[in-house]
């Protein structure tokens, strides 16, 4: 009974840490591919297969999106968008902002996408057109875009490090401690294994001397 537990507990172990580093892989190619592009071109909006991450700095889209939260915007065929997508687009100051399509119009047979903030009283100001566009929001991760604005401090990115680096060296100690304890309750276990079998064999001498005599 005992040792199809430890099998388990050893099975959902290595299940555990196979997860782990999975995820910690792809994040670590995430953000190698985005700092690689980000780097390339400054002026675009980094992507990884398509997705576009981006930080909300500010409230006009609240209650759906909120300010620091982390967003994805995946690159689509602009002539597929239809009204009540929500898009993320270069504005006329050329920052990035993440509006929904109110209206969709056509000046001079050019298309156009009318914008507004869901927490906005007005629409945008300007048009936006479909060059403009970088894509259309798929999901958001909560309050994950002030931890990444956080990181981009030099005392934000050394706090973390170090948490990081701390509760590394408190895992390896609770790993070692409990190696230790394994160890030494399977020496002990041979040990108390091997005075048995020094036990029985001196019995069987004994018996044999027994029957010698």
């Amino acid at each position: 009974m005992k040792k199809s537990q430890n099998k388990k507990k050893g099975l959902l172990g290595k299940i555990f840490k196979i997860c782990f580093f999975t995820i910690a892989f792809i994040i670590l190619l995430f953000a190698v591919i985005i700092l690689f592009k980000a780097n390339s071109d400054p002026d675009k909006v980094p992507d990884v297969f398509g997705y576009k991450p981006m930080i909300v700095l500010s409230g006009s889209m609240e209650t759906s999106i909120h300010t620091g939260d982390l967003v994805f915007v995946k690159m689509v065929d602009t002539n597929t968008l239809k009204k009540n997508d929500v898009i993320a687009f270069r504005n006329e100051e050329d920052s990035v902002t993440t509006h929904r399509i109110i209206d969709i119009v056509f000046e001079d047979n050019i298309k156009y996408f009318k914008t507004k903030g869901d927490a906005n009283n007005t629409e945008d100001a300007n048009l936006v057109k479909m060059s403009d566009v970088e894509g259309i929001y798929v999901a958001r991760i909560p309050k994950v875009g002030n931890f990444l604005m956080f990181m981009q401090k030099p005392i934000g990115l050394v706090l973390v490090l170090l948490v990081i680096l701390v509760v590394g060296l408190i895992w390896l100690y609770i790993v070692n401690k409990k190696d230790e304890k394994k160890f030494k309750i399977e020496d002990e276990k041979e040990r108390l294994e091997f005075e048995e079998y020094k036990r029985r064999k001196a019995m069987e001498e004994e018996g044999k001397g027994d029957k010698l005599n």
